[in-house]
Order: structure tokens, then C-alpha cells, then sequence
């Protein structure tokens, strides 16, 4: 069962309405650099439903909103709720692109490079520098661009990416004002 999903300019209207519980499911990095007004970060790698569903008290018979950048990792968060046993939840569609570009209110923070970006900034890296390394020094050492093209491969076909997920616990790539896995605007 996959959660049902809702436009941006239809969970804007029921927002003006009363309260909807807006959960942001991408890095504390990319929250923080744009998302809707008053949704609150809670990143895929660290999401409790449990915890979240005991949190929202007197709203938990409301439906939750999950948001990403995009609507992927949204849905994977709803897939988790609905695992838990919480199947009021729903994804909305197009993330947090489609709300911004429907001129929906956002806040906009400090300007990161985005995770995709780091991924393939890093997977160039390692692919250069196992080529020159298997030129210059040793032939086996031309394993790791094989490793990382493996990698990508895996990557593109499961729609996980590990190089992604260590990235995404840097340092840079941590919001400052976050605590207990979850940063509020």
C-alpha cells in the first residue's frame, strides 16, 4: 500500500484552513537552505515514526504531511509510517521544488551545495584519482574507479545511494541549530 499524495496549492489551502502537521524528510543542510514555512525537519536516516506519532498528541487521528525535495524520499518516509502502523499519512506531490515554483511561501536560508552535487564532486574525485593512481603507481589501483562505477551503477538501479547517505552525515551538511534529529524554523 503506498500513501495517497496531495498537491502543494491543496495542502496550502488546507493549511490556511486550521493546522496540518508538516514533516520535512530531506538533510538538516537542504532544510535549511529552503522549505515551507513551519514544516519541521526530520531527516529519512533518523525518521521514528513512533516517536513522531507520539509527539502529535491530540492531532494523531489528523493526517501527517511528509514533504522532500522532490516527492522520492517523502514517499519512502511514508512507506516507513505505514510499516509502523500509522496509515494517515500523505506525500506531497513534487516536494518542496513544486511548492516553491507554485510561488507557495518557503524560507529561504544559507545556500548549500546540494547532496547530488557532493555525490558526484566525490565520485569524480575517487574516479580520477583511481585512473591516475592505476597509471602512475600500480595497475590494481584502477579497482577503485571500478568500485565507484559499481557503485553508481547500484545506485541508479535501487534508487539508494551510500555515498549519499555518508555524505549527508558530514559536518557541512548538518544544520547548527538542530537538536534531537529534528530542526524547527
Amino acid at each position: 500500500m503506498s500513501a495517497p499524495t496531495i498537491s502543494p496549492k491543496e495542502l496550502h489551502e488546507r493549511r490556511q484552513q486550521g493546522q496540518c502537521d508538516l514533516i520535512d524528510v530531506r538533510t538538516p543542510a537542504e532544510y535549511r537552505e529552503v522549505h515551507v514555512t513551519d514544516a519541521v525537519n526530520q531527516p529519512l536516516d533518523r525518521l521514528s515514526p513512533q516517536e513522531i506519532m507520539q509527539a502529535r498528541n491530540g492531532s494523531a487521528d489528523q493526517p501527517l504531511y511528509v514533504i522532500c525535495k522532490s516527492g522520492t524520499r517523502a514517499g519512502k518516509a511514508c512507506d516507513k509510517f505505514i510499516a509502523a502502523g500509522y496509515e494517515n499519512v500523505v506525500n506531497v506531490e513534487g516536494g518542496t521544488d513544486a511548492w516553491a515554483s507554485s510561488g507557495l511561501p518557503v524560507v529561504r536560508g544559507k545556500k548549500t551545495i546540494s547532496l547530488e552535487r557532493q555525490v558526484r564532486i566525490c565520485a569524480g574525485f575517487l574516479v580520477l584519482t583511481g585512473a591516475l593512481l592505476g597509471m602512475f603507481v600500480h595497475p590494481y589501483f584502477a579497482g577503485i574507479s571500478a568500485f565507484v562505477g559499481a557503485g553508481l551503477m547500484f545506485a541508479g538501479i535501487t534508487d539508494t545511494c551510500g555515498m549519499g547517505m555518508m555524505l549527508a552525515k558530514m559536518p557541512w551538511n548538518q544544520a547548527g541549530s538542530c537538536s534531537g534529529g529534528s530542526c524547527k524554523a
